[in-house]
């Protein structure tokens, strides 16, 4: 099947995907990679226990590794954005991935799926080899985006507290001594860090102020306003094949 979205955001085109679905288990795998040998017994056989499973990608620039972080006292486990497998429950209960992020909408599950309790499942076996290459469009040069949704998903899921503003400055701060560094070994003009870190500001402001009216915007554990239920089926045509 494939479906034709007016609306190609990655996370619009993920929830689509997950609409269309009618397993009991559904995987989003990048369309770069190829799964490995093996791959869909590791993931039956985490499913079995756990929530969701995820494994490592491998290519040109490395392998993902299994991320942690504890952010205000939770602990939250990061997957691989394009090679993950979940219950169709957890997805319906968390209402699928936030469509407001045009970057991060993983993580931000992820930090969902923390606050309610879902079991992600790291496995060595469930692997997918990059075959093509990225590009990462604008975002991997302007820093704005990248930013503003790290605020967005901090607000929205912690709410107004003194770790996320920490983590936020933390953030900004990181970013401009990296772009004095940059100026030092004579790799950037100094307009571009004053150009740079008034991007970065002005993405963590503006995403935290989204992500607290996000946060009000739906208060329920699954803290997803923009979700699959938030808007109509949004595919222009469906190719069937079947």
């Amino acid at each position: 099947m494939l479906v034709e979205l007016a609306d190609r955001a990655v996370n619009a085109t993920r929830n689509a995907g997950v609409d269309r679905a009618t397993g009991d288990v559904i995987a989003v795998v990048d369309h770069t990679v190829a799964v490995c040998a093996g791959w869909a017994e590791a993931v039956a056989d985490a499913l079995m226990s756990a929530d969701a499973v995820t494994g490592p990608t491998t290519g040109p620039d490395g392998t993902s590794s299994h991320e942690r972080r504890t952010i205000a006292g939770r602990e939250v486990t990061y997957f691989t954005p394009g090679n993950v497998a979940f219950r169709r429950d957890l997805l319906d209960a968390l209402d699928g991935y936030d469509e407001t992020l045009s970057v991060g909408g993983s993580r931000d599950l992820a930090h969902r799926m923390a606050a309610n309790e879902f079991e992600l499942s790291w496995r060595e076996s469930m692997c997918t080899r990059r075959t093509v290459g990225t590009d990462g469009g604008d975002a991997a040069t302007d820093p704005a985006p990248k930013h503003r949704s790290l605020a967005y998903r901090l607000a929205k899921n912690y709410g107004p507290r003194p770790a996320v503003f920490w983590r936020l400055l933390t953030h900004a701060g990181r970013e401009a001594v990296d772009g004095v560094r940059s100026i030092s070994r004579g790799d950037r003009p100094v307009s571009w860090w004053f150009k740079t870190n008034w991007a970065v500001l002005a993405g963590l402001a503006g995403g935290t102020g989204a992500g607290l009216r996000a946060r009000l915007g739906d208060r329920s554990p699954r803290r997803n306003p923009r979700g699959r239920s938030s808007r109509p089926d949004p595919a222009v045509t469906v190719y069937d094949w079947r």
